[in-house]
């Protein structure tokens, strides 16, 4: 039999520690059965035997046993004092724990692990109570994201359609859609109730959204459909008329298919712009073709320009009128001829006309004139022509003065021209005037 170690008096253990391995084994003994014993405040009781091993190898291996559970209290502690555990395994290692000691078949001080895993239970709770504030405090802050989501949903919805900015408004509604499942399964889950609220205000301004977004496109498809309708129909005339050479009521009509273009409204992007190329293109075909054709006619009337030109020097020759009836007589031959030229370039048809009107006033002045001179009422229509001319002499130094500013010399020289025959024209009109009495 193996014989008894002797009994060490009870030692009682420093709260929150637990003894060493060489401490432990005085809290146990062998009996000569082989039955291997622990010492507590309670008295002894059995923890087991070791068959075949001698007294100090059971008692050994008993003592292990403790320095075992030791070892687990020491990892649970240094975990607990680190971030590196939730607040549920902190509860629930403090229960592992003391499941562990009161089932402990070892040797060593029982009543002081016991006391350390203790020891380490408020920390335990109080790692709960935080992560219960943090999980309240993210709850709430997960309330107030959640409120400005649907805050933002509700103001997006309540946008009148003429207002809307359908492509970047939708894609705000999207990334709130987004933001609201990320919220959902992060952290600050919320009780069901408010859950529930928020989620019906947030959809029902989600769902008002689409439908005035549907409303708007079918609106848009229904209206983009009559602009299309209607700008099919204008571009089928305005093919019809691009061969036509009927060149100024064509033109005239191409401004009022224009016209009515500009107030057809918008189709579609895709529809619009090829319609829009088939309503140029006819236009463009017409007027090249006009282009084309004027381009030809001013070549030809080239010439008589040349003819219309020699007629104008001839016909100013003729001013200032010394004897009316024979520069009447020569304006008549010069105008015969004059139509008898022909058409000149449509630049340059105003500028002739106007100096061929301006002879043929002239004469109509003189001729005014000599009316005028034996005519009682005469007087005060000379004082009129002769005020007239002053005014027109006037505008003209003014237009001459603008033309050398300009440097267009071929102005200068009509304006001189125009400027010389009127102010023989005056010096003309006051000797009326004076022979009036004037």
């Amino acid at each position: 039999m193996v014989a008894a170690r002797p009994t060490p008096a009870a030692r009682p253990a420093t709260s929150g520690q637990t003894t060493s391995s060489t401490d432990a084994a005085s809290f146990g003994r062998v009996d000569d059965e082989g039955t291997v014993w622990v010492r507590t405040a309670d008295g002894e009781r059995p923890v087991g035997s070791f068959p075949g091993a001698s007294a100090e190898e059971a008692l050994a291996y008993f003592v292990r046993k403790y320095d075992e559970v030791v070892a687990q209290v020491d990892l649970f502690a240094q975990r607990l004092a680190t971030a590196d555990i939730t607040a549920a395994e902190a509860e629930s290692g403090v229960t592992r724990l003391r499941a562990a000691v009161a089932e402990l078949n070892a040797v060593g001080d029982l009543a002081a692990l016991s006391a350390r895993v203790e020891a380490l239970a408020p920390v335990a709770a109080e790692r709960k109570k935080q992560a219960d504030r943090e999980r309240a405090r993210a709850r709430e802050e997960s309330r107030a994201r959640r409120e400005a989501l649907v805050e933002k949903a509700e103001q997006l919805a309540s946008i009148p359609p003429e207002k809307t900015q359908w492509r970047s408004d939708g894609q705000a509604m999207k990334e709130l859609f987004e933001t609201w499942r990320a919220e959902q399964k992060g952290e600050g889950k919320l009780d069901r109730r408010s859950e529930d609220e928020l989620w019906k205000r947030f959809s029902h301004a989600r769902t008002a959204f689409d439908r005035k977004r549907r409303q708007h496109f079918a609106q848009l498809d229904e209206t983009q459909g009559e602009a299309k309708s209607a700008k099919e129909k204008l571009v089928k005339e305005a093919e019809s008329l691009q061969g036509s050479t009927d060149w100024g009521p064509t033109a005239q009509a191409y401004k009022r298919l224009m016209d009515r273009w500009r107030t057809a409204g918008r189709a579609s992007r895709k529809d619009d712009d090829a319609l829009w190329q088939r309503f140029r293109a006819a236009q463009d075909t017409f007027f090249a073709a006009r282009h084309a054709a004027q381009a030809e006619q001013d070549s030809e009337f080239a010439a008589n320009l040349e003819v219309k030109l020699a007629l104008l020097a001839e016909a100013e020759a003729l001013l200032p009128v010394r004897d009316l009836a024979a520069a009447k007589a020569a304006l008549r031959d010069i105008q015969d001829r004059w139509e008898s030229a022909g058409k000149v370039p449509r630049a340059d048809l105003d500028r002739v006309e106007r100096r061929m009107r301006t002879v043929e006033q002239a004469l109509r002045d003189a001729d005014d004139q000599r009316w005028r001179s034996s005519n009682p009422e005469a007087r005060a229509r000379a004082q009129s022509a002769v005020d007239q001319l002053e005014a027109g002499i006037a505008d003209l130094e003014a237009d001459l003065a603008k033309a050398r500013d300009q440097g267009k010399a071929k102005r200068v020289a009509e304006a001189e021209a125009s400027l010389a025959a009127r102010r023989e024209w005056l010096e003309q009109a006051r000797k009326a005037l004076t022979d009036f009495g004037g």
